[in-house]
């Protein structure tokens, strides 16, 4: 049960505002300072912008990921048809936690997440195992670090740069949704492994607040 202040969203906001506002600061410092020399690093290659349109409904991706920075791995499952659903779980994403915290499936089981950020922040619904959630949190803070994603925005124009190791930051797996506030998207996901799986989201800080679910696979 969350019952949680009025002013608590607002609360959360400015904290997770200030925490942007900080990991800038101090982005920029480190990439000053030595093997970053000739301005390198301080700004994004124009060449690495692409004219490609992103859904208006949450990030969101299937077939893509070779070319994003969020790789998923077998040990949590893989992309599901549509064909093979066999329910629908609907999944509502909050300031810093989701509703259900915790999810049962079968194993070999296709399921359709239907999510809803009912938060005033960005948010995301990311199946993984824990250490999956640990490694991409530091692609979410790059993705903080360079403009891509503020506490309630998403820019997407900025989606596409091309990072030195050519990858972009495009946020495409199928394993994963990031949704504004009010905004909503699906995951179709086949739990074909039977192991240790959460659904977490790694906007900086808030996995570490709370904003992380368990899997019960049978």
């Amino acid at each position: 049960m969350h019952t949680q202040p009025k002013n608590n969203a607002l609360r959360l906001k400015a904290i997770a505002t200030a925490s942007v506002i900080l990991i800038a600061v101090g982005t920029a410092s480190a990439m000053a300072g030595p093997g970053h020399g000739n301005g390198q690093g301080k700004n994004m290659p124009s060449q690495g912008m692409q004219g490609q349109a992103m859904p208006s409904q949450g990030m969101q991706g299937h077939g893509m990921q070779d070319q994003g920075m969020h790789g998923h791995s077998g040990a949590n499952g893989e992309p599901g048809k549509k064909s093979a659903v066999s329910r629908t779980i609907k999944v509502e994403l909050n300031d810093n936690f989701y509703k259900p915290e915790k999810i049962s499936v079968k194993k070999g089981e296709t399921i359709r997440f239907k999510l809803t950020n009912k938060g005033k922040l960005v948010h995301e619904f990311n199946i993984g195992t824990r250490g999956m959630h640990k490694a991409h949190e530091k692609e979410m803070m790059m993705m903080v670090e360079h403009g891509v994603l503020e506490a309630d925005k998403i820019n997407r124009d900025k989606m596409m740069m091309k990072m030195p190791n050519g990858k972009t930051m495009d946020h495409n797996d199928p394993n994963s949704v990031l949704l504004e506030p009010g905004k909503s998207g699906e995951v179709i996901w086949k739990f074909s492994k039977q192991g240790d799986l959460e659904f977490g989201c790694n906007v900086p800080g808030h996995y570490d607040a709370g904003m992380v679910g368990k899997f019960s696979i049978k």
